[in-house]
């Protein structure tokens, strides 16, 4: 029988890396460098969709069956979004995937599911996986854990997080998480991430996270070696 997985943090390693992504952004999630740096580019990107696929337009669409329309939309949104969260071979991925109208049936009937189904989201996300793994793929498999969380990351910061595996797996062993991570997409997985996520707002509601937007971030700065190389000039 497996051993029972525990969700919990490190209280000490959380203190630890509070006060390291503070020597950063003093103001925390208020200060300018980090509105410069992490804030504003995936707001604007969040507003960008809700000006193309909030849930009336989106819905609109789809009852009329605009799937390239919808699939054009969302891609846009990624375009936009710099710097990018999806790696090139993504992006090509993903591109390939939507160029037919089945595809993009998939895509589009999937991702409005999970953002305004009214089932669990267990089973939401489930769907969401079994969609993107059955876009029309050419050379690199469409279905990544950046493209499967990337597109419900923008449009609900509230409800939904990206993950980037090797920053958030570094995160989550730093925080001495028992981060439950698979490269095949699955919901235990990103339950766990969730979870994390929530974890680390419990123990820094007092910097005043608006959403998982700041969440991931606290995370990545955390986990990524942009932040490892960034403190040590600083330190230099």
């Amino acid at each position: 029988m497996a051993a029972k997985r525990t969700r919990r943090l490190d209280h000490k390693a959380v203190a630890k890396h509070r006060k390291r992504f503070l020597r950063f952004f003093p103001k925390a999630f208020r200060d300018q460098r980090y509105l410069d740096w992490e804030h504003s580019y995936k707001w604007e990107s969040h507003k960008l969709w809700l000006e193309l696929l909030n849930e009336k337009e989106f819905n609109r669409l789809l009852r009329k069956r605009e799937y390239l329309e919808i699939a054009a939309r969302a891609l846009r949104v990624e375009q936009k979004t710099v710097p990018p969260f999806l790696f090139s071979f993504e992006k090509m991925a993903l591109r390939d995937g939507l160029r037919t109208a089945d595809g993009a049936c998939l895509f589009s009937e999937g991702l409005f599911n999970l953002l305004h189904g009214q089932d669990d989201l267990r089973d939401r996300f489930i769907q969401w996986i079994v969609a993107v793994g059955e876009l029309p793929r050419k050379q690199s498999r469409v279905l990544s854990w950046p493209n499967l969380t990337f597109f419900p990351f923008i449009a609900q910061p509230t409800r939904h997080i990206i993950l980037k595996p090797s920053a958030m797996r570094v995160a989550a062993a730093e925080l001495g998480y028992d981060f439950e991570y698979s490269s095949k997409p699955s919901f235990t997985t990103y339950d766990s991430l969730l979870t994390l996520a929530n974890l680390v707002r419990d123990e820094i509601a007092d910097l005043k996270p608006r959403n998982y937007h700041d969440l991931q971030t606290f995370l990545y700065v955390i986990g990524s070696a942009e932040y490892e190389r960034l403190e040590e000039e600083m330190m230099n």
